[in-house]
């Protein structure tokens, strides 16, 4: 028996209604790794690494045991546009293109981000920073029916995609007293105007707006090793992410041309998940791997089988020396 058109409806609409409960909203991507490509989750984050530049990819694919299991893969760029040591001040360009995909109808988003950041030192040691950063996208988001039986489905839907332009806004604090303690603390929101992705006629359906807070100490409580502990929490809509933990890090080499550095921690976001993470840098690269394990109400739907993620970075012109300076100089 074919699906009528008016399952299909059904079906979809559903499925934009369980990101809110009540009336139709769609959430954003989702990443675990908030440290290692920290653009993702802030504007003002864009260009805030020793460098000129820092480019990378990141692949996250959740709930492997479902049929058409959600998948997100992102690219980012990042480039120093200026950087002035007497002024001690620098601008940066900095740049997103993700897709999000999951389910039978390939429902998800694709979309670039463009992101324009300042920062500056407050202090002639340099050891305390601002930045704000600024960020307008250009996306579509849709779903595809071609794998469905069904006789016209433009009946009941305005479209099967929608093209959507968002903006965003961040500022971040970047503090080292001395050689051995580091803070960063970072707030955002994105989607600040409401994106609208309507599918079906007469309703009304939109990004909602995120916002975020993130914080992340370091403290070098040996010479070749160093605790991480963070805290972070995300606002959109009715939806509450809370993330807290801590990483160990172990300095093994800072010599020139043979920087080496490994580490590792456990975090929990809050009724959801349990993360192990692992992270390895050595010269200009750098390489992470999560892993999310399961542990909300959707267990029996996942198997427990929860979320994998792979990350790949790559800095232009590092910093030759970086032995116990935890925090990047951007100006430099």
């Amino acid at each position: 028996m074919k699906p009528s058109s008016t399952i299909l409806r059904l079906s979809v609409t559903l499925m934009l209604l369980s990101a809110s409960g009540v009336s139709v909203h769609s959430q954003d991507i989702h990443f675990s790794q908030i440290d290692v490509l920290p653009i993702l989750f802030n504007p003002a984050y864009s260009g805030f690494f020793d460098g000129t530049g820092r480019f990378g990819v990141t692949y996250r694919n959740q709930w492997s045991s479902v049929s058409k299991a959600f998948s997100t893969v992102a690219a980012t760029a990042e480039y120093s546009l200026l950087k002035r040591r007497y002024n001690r001040d620098g601008i940066s360009l900095g740049m997103i293109l993700y897709s999000d995909r999951a389910g039978t109808l390939n429902y998800g988003t694709t979309a670039g981000n463009l992101i324009l950041s300042y920062y500056k030192s407050l202090n002639s040691s340099n050891t305390s920073f601002i930045s704000v950063g600024g960020e307008a996208s250009l996306g579509q988001a849709g779903f595809n029916t071609s794998e469905l039986d069904i006789d016209d489905p433009s009946d009941n839907f305005a479209s099967t995609s929608t093209n959507f332009i968002s903006v965003g806004l961040g500022a971040a604090w970047f503090y080292q007293p001395n050689d051995n303690l580091f803070f960063k603390v970072g707030v955002a929101g994105r989607n600040l105007n409401r994106p609208d992705i309507s599918y079906i006629q007469g309703d009304n359906a939109y990004i909602e707006r995120k916002y975020s807070l993130y914080s992340r100490a370091e403290y070098r409580a040996l010479p070749d090793i160093s605790f991480m502990p963070l805290a972070a929490v995300m606002l959109q809509n009715n939806y509450t992410e809370a993330l807290f933990g801590a990483d160990v890090k172990w300095y093994v080499s800072e010599t020139t041309g043979h920087l080496l550095n490994l580490s590792g921690g456990i975090h929990y976001r809050w009724r959801d998940a349990a993360l192990i993470e692992f992270i390895a840098e050595y010269n200009a690269f750098l390489f992470a791997l999560t892993y999310d394990a399961n542990l909300s109400k959707l267990t029996p739907a996942s198997h427990s089988i929860g979320s994998f993620e792979v990350t790949v970075v790559y800095r232009l012109s590092p910093s030759k020396r970086v032995k116990r300076k935890a925090m990047p100089c951007p100006i430099v």
